[in-house]
């Protein structure tokens, strides 16, 4: 494919070659275009390494959301090395493992803070950064799911969170589509990553997702790259604000 040809992409939150952020990271490069990644700190750049050397990354840089003026810096330097940016992928999430694996109901003010500031704030802040880089229009892709749509078992707070992402979604369309940059949520199925490992009971929601969803199907990192690819190409050029699901269609089932 070169369906991106002479694109700059900018994927945040890579983990390792089995992460959503590794298949939007091939993808792109499958796509001729030009890629630059973070990883999250020194302990996991080893995992992040293989990742750059597949796609070819142009610029691999460490970025934690928390950590004041790293964002900046990652911006900073694809300004500098590459001089714009026409694809952002934003691929990060976090909450605390107690206020994860409890009630919302006893979510605590910090733990809950903490996680809309990394899931849904760094977006804001990413597409402000973003936003200069993008002179001829550009797209930005996050990550949602369905339990942000309807209550999943286990999911817990991060229920609330992605309802958050999914508003800002919209509300950034709004803001950013006078200059021509689209921005949607891509939404997959359960996939066998190490964040999805974290939510309690999760083998039992990979069981039931294959069972239920229409196609039969575990959706893969590699199906979720490739709708990247076709949102950021021309032919969705006018798809904007929208939350699109890869999931085998298992998100129609009551």
């Amino acid at each position: 494919m070169t369906a991106l040809n002479g694109n700059v992409a900018l994927v945040l939150g890579v983990a390792n070659m089995h992460s959503i952020a590794g298949g939007c990271a091939q993808s792109p490069r499958d796509a001729a275009a030009e890629v630059a990644l973070t990883y999250l700190n020194a302990k996991a750049k080893p995992f992040v390494d293989s990742v750059a050397q597949a796609v070819g990354a142009s610029l691999l840089l460490p970025l934690d959301v928390e950590k004041t003026g790293e964002l900046e810096a990652v911006f900073a330097a694809i300004k500098a090395r590459l001089g714009r940016l026409d694809i952002l992928v934003h691929s990060i999430a976090y909450c605390g493992a107690d206020d994860l694996h409890g009630r919302v109901t006893d979510c605590s003010a910090a733990g809950f803070a903490q996680a809309m500031d990394v899931s849904v704030h760094s977006l804001i802040r990413a597409a402000r950064l973003a936003e200069p880089l993008m002179t001829h229009g550009g797209t930005i892709l996050t990550m949602s799911y369905y339990g942000g749509e309807k209550v999943v078992d286990d999911y817990n707070v991060m229920g609330p969170v992605k309802a958050a992402l999914k508003g800002v979604v919209r509300t950034l369309a709004v803001e950013l589509g006078p200059k021509q940059i689209r921005i949607n949520a891509l939404s997959p199925g359960p996939l066998r990553t190490r964040a999805g490992s974290g939510i309690a009971h999760f083998d039992a929601l990979i069981d039931a997702a294959r069972a239920h969803a229409p196609e039969q199907a575990l959706v893969t990192i590699a199906d979720v790259g490739d709708v990247a690819v076709m949102l950021a190409g021309d032919g969705a050029r006018r798809v904007t604000g929208e939350v699109i699901h890869i999931d085998g269609g298992l998100h129609v089932r009551a």
